[in-house]
């Protein structure tokens, strides 16, 4: 037996844990793992602008490659540090866990509060190269091969490399993302340009300056009205209910709030929050307050205005909501997120201070606003009207669900633990049996489609809750939906989508990723929704073992992986390329794609609540012109299989 002692314990120094797992700091080494590293730097001013001292930004994808980003800020530390005794900013580009967002004297508030962004930029570039202008002076720093640093100190500090005027200070970053390590190094203008446009509505009157020099292009972001002209964008489409969105702001102790919202026709709400300029996509305590003291105020105007009599009930805070799309923006000193991914608010004095200044500042505005008021009421009144008219033929519905005799087509799992379950979902029968026969029959159930799911995008509730997949699926799942959903009843801890590795897969997966978004959210923002990544190769190669050649297998899950084997220079002797589930037998299928030592799982999650949104109404929805738009737009970037 192999001995287990301190020799076995590796540990990582440095930066080099970021480059061994990159995707625990950045998510991923695709497209959004790669665009993150230009996020990371860029909120170092948006935290100088947050603290005053900074307003304007310049982004630039250069010729060679690389990303510049300056900030006229105060311009980074270049003196001593007292604990690491080696200059302040190479601490902070080299160690992780650095900066001057731990304590409250440098920043009241900041987005940035792990202190691992430059250091994680660093780690994951093949150079990196700060300059900083300070007390009339330029300093550089050089990093190489993921943070080693090359410039020569002199006494221990970096050598001035330029003059400057006084009142001239700032940081630049340059940086060269690792290619060894990134699935791809080439930078999407589009994706940066939405986000410049995104901070500059989050930061009012912060300059933002994008250019790009391979195509020569260049565009400037700047807003006076903040959230409110961002509220006027998201609706920019739609048709609204009252003219000009509705603002306020205020704080409430040391938290400052800022709402925007506007009414419109559609079905649905959509309420987009952050704090301290951070997307919190699974929105938390500040989402909570607002809806809070929106359902309050608006149940009180109502009775005030006798449009709900004393024996009415009152309004459902989803009524209230029908059609709302709103912004909630709050600084926080010291914000309390859920996990490293920051996509969930937690602190309890944010909920008060949303609840609070909302409700103080509405009444103010409405009571001057009064003909807004009404419509939103009116608007409230035919939503509330609407629900309880169908309630009773959608419940006539909901209760078929479970009438669905889902044993011709769900093979259960013989476990009646939840959290040990997990349920695969499968294209047609064939894939089905396959699955059936590889899976583990305790604990892994296999739900098989036949044909395509509906397009729920373009369907009514009631005709989706006829649809014969879609009601399996429900009822396979045992957790309900709409108002009747409730996760803690949930069969499963995961649902894995297993299509193949095609366009018919590709699209079977859209749909049902389109299906869960509008209708079971919840799901996604748990964590309960997965794809299985079955290989695409099968190689059969040659090396070498004690001076004997020796035959190997490996399996290749995508072309980049593909191309990185290839560099190895082993003797390939036959390539299989799987195209579909079919083409793998039980015991492939099953230590490739259901054995949980050994399988890879795409975990699905939402990284920005507005860009879901767009891109399923956009893909999804009969409009058909912005559809053809974004296909056009986005396909120079597709990796086609031809």
């Amino acid at each position: 037996m192999e001995q287990y002692s301190g020799s076995q314990i590796v540990v990582l120094e440095g930066l080099e844990a970021v480059r061994r797992r990159p995707g625990m700091y950045i998510g991923s080494t695709g497209p959004r793992g790669l665009h993150h590293l230009i996020w990371e730097i860029i909120d170092n001013g948006i935290d100088e602008h947050l603290a005053g001292f900074c307003n304007q930004i310049d982004v630039t994808i250069r010729k060679d490659g690389a990303i510049e980003i300056t900030d006229n800020g105060r311009g980074i530390p270049v003196d001593i540090h007292p604990v690491k005794k080696i200059p302040t900013v190479r601490v902070i580009y080299t160690v992780l866990h650095a900066g001057g967002k731990f304590g409250s004297s440098v920043y009241k508030v900041s987005g940035g509060l792990h202190g691992v962004g430059a250091s994680v930029v660093n780690a994951l570039s093949k150079q990196m190269i700060v300059e900083i202008k300070r007390d009339g002076k330029i300093y550089r720093d050089e990093y190489i091969n993921g943070g080693k640093p090359v410039t020569q100190l002199e006494n221990g500090l970096l050598p001035s490399v330029g003059k400057c005027n006084k009142s001239d200070t700032g940081t630049k970053v340059i940086f060269f993302p690792d290619d060894s390590i990134f699935e791809s190094v080439d930078f999407k203008p589009d994706i940066i340009k939405k986000k410049l446009k995104e901070i500059a509505f989050l930061n009012r009157n912060l300059l933002l300056n994008f250019k790009d020099e391979i195509t020569g292009t260049s565009e400037s972001y700047v807003e006076e009205f903040g959230i409110k002209s961002f509220v006027s964008y998201l609706t920019r489409d739609m048709n609204t209910l009252h003219e000009d969105p509705i603002y306020f702001e205020g704080s409430s102790g040391d938290i400052e709030v800022e709402i925007a919202l506007q009414y419109t026709d559609h079905y649905s709400e959509q309420i987009n929050s952050y704090c301290n300029c951070i997307n919190v996509v699974d929105g938390g305590t500040l989402v909570t307050g607002f809806k809070t003291g929106l359902t309050r105020v608006m149940n009180q105007y109502a009775r005030e205005l006798n449009i709900l009599k004393d024996k009415d009930e009152n309004f459902d805070g989803k009524d209230i909501r029908n059609g709302i799309v709103a912004i909630v923006s709050i600084k926080h000193p010291d914000p309390q997120f859920e996990g490293q991914t920051k996509t969930k608010l937690g602190n309890t004095d944010a909920k008060s201070a949303v609840e609070d200044v909302f409700s103080q500042e509405a009444q103010r505005w409405f009571d001057k606003n009064i003909e807004v008021l009404k419509t939103i009421l009116d608007n409230t009144m035919k939503s509330f009207n609407a629900r309880k008219a169908s309630d009773k033929a959608r419940t006539a519905v909901l209760k078929q669900l479970y009438d669905v005799d889902t044993r011709s087509k769900l093979a259960s799992c013989s476990s009646r633990k939840p959290e040990e379950c997990e349920l695969y979902i499968v294209e047609g029968d064939s894939a089905g049996g396959t699955v059936k026969t590889a899976r583990n029959r305790r604990t892994q159930a296999v739900l098989p489609l036949r044909g395509k799911i509906l397009n729920v995008e373009k369907a009514t509730l009631e005709r989706i809750l006829t649809n014969n997949e879609i009601k399996s699926m429900i009822a396979s799942f045992g957790c309900g939906i709409g108002d009747e959903f409730d996760i803690s009843k949930l069969n499963y801890d995961k649902i894995i989508i297993l299509t193949d590795a095609d366009v018919d897969g590709a699209h079977i997966s859209t749909l049902l990723l389109t299906f869960f978004y509008r209708f079971m959210p919840e799901l996604i923002m748990a964590g309960k929704i997965y794809r299985g990544l079955p290989p695409l190769y099968k190689v059969e190669y040659e090396t070498t073992n004690k001076n004997k050649k020796v035959k190997e297998s490996k399996y290749i899950f995508n072309d980049f992986e593909m191309e990185k084997f290839r560099k190895n220079n082993y003797k390939i002797l036959n390539i299989q390329r799987y195209k579909g589930l079919g083409e793998m037998d039980a015991h492939q299928l099953w230590e490739t794609t259901l054995d949980p030592e050994t399988r890879i799982l795409a975990r699905i999650t939402i990284s920005d609540n507005i860009e879901a949104d767009e891109i399923t109404s956009t893909l999804m929805s009969s409009n058909v012109p912005p559809r053809r738009t974004f296909i056009m737009e986005e396909a120079r970037y597709a990796k086609l299989d031809i």
